[in-house]
């Protein structure tokens, strides 16, 4: 379980948070060491965009290194306003007597960080699991994890311990994007139609506000309208709108074949994609 930390300028050194477990135990539950001054927290989404670092050329034999890490499968982490979302996050490395343990903090922007611990499962491979959320705490109105501002690109430091006591830090050896989440409405009308009249599609992108546990219209955004004749599994896009200072979308078009219609978005930095469910318009000759 991930927990919500103190950036680590303010933790104590040398103080173990938790104690360590026997061997091939669990991970151990993690607890909040400290809150910064504003809500930001942590954590993190996504698309995970990860980076590997590999040990230094004239690193000595035998010493332990940290290859890579790999957040969310690679995947981008996005998170709504109602769930909380948890992802894993792989170290990767080596040593000659093999990794036992992993330390992982992720850092965000406007002080966003989480920090949890995992034991090994194998020599080259340290997995733990960060659980975040943007939604209050059952019973309360105050913020459990995520702010607006911490949406966008996150990094991870590890520092991997090896079985023979020797250790090793590697900051910022991955990185991955935590998003707010999106979601889109459509609606064609008149149905039915005449072949060659004209329909009206309307529809709605919101993204999560995370400051005040809402959808709210994503303003200016560009949204594809895209079009799935009736035998067909394929979308074709067939036009590019903006959203309106509501979020609301709206265009006109012929109507020429029986099919569906739906808004497709691509995402941005800071907000995942979202796509509308299909809604059928019946054209008649």
């Amino acid at each position: 379980m991930s927990r919500y930390a103190a950036p680590l300028g303010d933790r104590p050194s040398g103080e173990d948070d938790i104690a360590a477990p026997t061997a091939g135990a669990s991970a151990p539950q993690g607890r909040p060491v400290g809150r910064g001054a504003s809500r930001g927290v942590v954590l993190g989404a996504a698309v995970v965009l990860l980076v590997g670092v590999g040990a230094p050329a004239d690193a000595a034999a035998g010493e332990p290194m940290v290859s890579s890490a790999t957040v969310n499968s690679g995947r981008d982490v996005i998170v709504g306003i109602t769930h909380d979302v948890a992802f894993p996050v792989t170290v990767g490395g080596s040593d000659d007597s093999g990794l036992s343990f992993v330390d992982v903090d992720l850092k965000g922007p406007h002080g966003g960080f989480y920090t949890t611990d995992a034991f090994c499962e194998s020599a080259t491979a340290c997995t733990t699991v960060f659980t975040v959320n943007a939604h209050p705490a059952p019973g309360s109105d105050d913020p459990v994890d995520l702010a607006n501002a911490n949406a966008g690109t996150w990094s991870v430091d590890a520092l991997a311990d090896a079985n023979d006591g020797a250790s090793v830090l590697a900051p910022r050896v991955g990185s991955f994007s935590l998003k707010r989440a999106a979601q889109l409405t459509v609606n064609a009308s008149p149905e039915p139609v005449t072949k060659g009249a004209r329909i009206t599609v309307t529809g709605k992108l919101v993204r999560a506000n995370w400051d005040t546990y809402r959808y709210a219209g994503y303003t200016g955004r560009t949204v594809h309208l895209q079009f799935r004749p009736k035998d067909s599994s394929t979308y074709t896009t067939v036009a590019a709108v903006k959203t309106s200072s509501t979020g609301t979308l709206r265009t006109t078009v012929n109507a020429v074949k029986d099919g569906y219609w739906r808004w497709n978005f691509a995402g941005t930095t800071t907000t995942g994609p979202a796509k509308a469910t299909g809604d059928y318009v019946d054209v008649r000759p």
